[in-house]
């Protein structure tokens, strides 16, 4: 096997576990949130502390060593294949990943302070209060973008379309 492509399958493996935690971990936080608490009075807190607290691991561990190593590879990916920097589809494919990025990283912050909001008010006995659901609210808003930038950079880089010039 050449390097290049030793290089695109990492490239393609990294790429499946961002896209594959971020969405994995976005499903179970949401429906943490909306998960009934015995009784069903509100969202389960316990669930809410957990999952919120594995959210900003997962993060840390998978998500943010693949934000590093997409576009370093992609970088010895175009420089390997021969193809300028300018070229329209990986153009795009950085104003996606831009794009996505700066959705990104309010979401961790956010995911930060959810998981502790959770845990405080889990230890305390007492139920979240509105400054978690406004977080929320914002990080769902954040990531649904994101998520379709994403699939627009998958379509980009699978299909290459010239697009323009």
């Amino acid at each position: 096997m050449n390097l290049y492509l030793v290089v695109k399958t990492l490239h393609i493996l990294s790429s499946v576990l961002l896209v594959g935690t971020g969405f994995g971990t976005a499903f179970y936080l949401f429906f943490a949130n909306r998960l009934p608490a015995p009784g069903g009075r509100g969202a389960s807190l316990e669930a809410q502390a957990v999952v919120s607290r594995l959210v900003v691991r997962a993060d840390l561990w998978f998500t943010t060593p693949a934000v590093v190593f997409q576009p370093l590879s992609g970088l010895v990916l175009m420089k390997l294949a021969g193809w300028p920097l300018g070229t329209p589809w990986i153009v795009a494919s950085i104003a996606l990943y831009l794009f996505a990025g700066a959705c990104w990283l309010p979401v961790v912050a956010l995911q930060w302070r959810m998981a502790r909001l959770a845990a405080d008010a889990l230890a305390a006995g007492h139920a979240l209060d509105a400054v978690y659901w406004r977080h929320a609210r914002r990080w769902e808003r954040l990531g649904y973008p994101a998520f379709v930038a994403m699939l627009g950079m998958y379509a980009l880089m699978v299909n290459k379309p010239a697009l323009w010039g």
